[in-house]
């Protein structure tokens, strides 16, 4: 996914965000050429949807990374200056968005929990215990072979209860 803006063109492939600026107000702005910054090293992503008569712009925020802060309305001359980040004009704005948002639910992705195995691939413990103990009672698992799985399932030692 790629959007072409004001000060440099942002792509994004799902790994990398890549800002690659070429040309004229390349130089005046922050400097010709090309910065790739991985997924997980975006913390944030600030976006000033463009209006009428100002530019908005689409800036990356990374982890030791020196913003320009700007006061009240001097936002968007801010941006200019900044290797992060890109100026965007009302016509460019819904390409923007849209990679705005792709970059914001990958970064989400990202810091998802993955399921247990337990539970992701057979249900929950209880119906694992359940069909334990059906394979138990139909004759498929000797009492031995049932306090194993169980102690498997739990997480205990595996062994069978010793016996009295």
């Amino acid at each position: 996914m790629e959007a072409k803006g004001h000060t440099g063109q942002v792509g994004f492939d799902g790994e990398y965000v890549t800002i690659t600026r070429k040309g004229f107000l390349a130089r005046t702005s922050v400097g010709k050429g090309e910065k790739r910054i991985h997924i997980s090293q975006i913390a944030a992503v600030q976006w000033k949807t463009p209006g009428m008569l100002v530019n908005g712009f689409i800036q990356f925020t990374v982890p030791g990374g020196n913003e320009r802060r700007s006061g009240f309305g001097l936002q968007t001359s801010g941006a200019v200056k900044d290797e992060n980040s890109v100026i965007v004009t009302k016509n460019q704005a819904p390409a923007f968005e849209e990679l705005c948002t792709a970059v914001e639910d990958a970064i989400a992705n990202l810091h998802r929990p993955a399921p247990t195995t337990a539970t992701a691939t057979s249900g929950s413990l209880a119906d694992e215990l359940g069909k334990l103990q059906l394979l138990a009672e139909s004759g498929v698992l000797t009492p031995d072979e049932l306090a194993i799985a169980k102690a498997r399932l739990l997480g205990t030692s595996g062994q069978p209860p010793a016996a009295s």
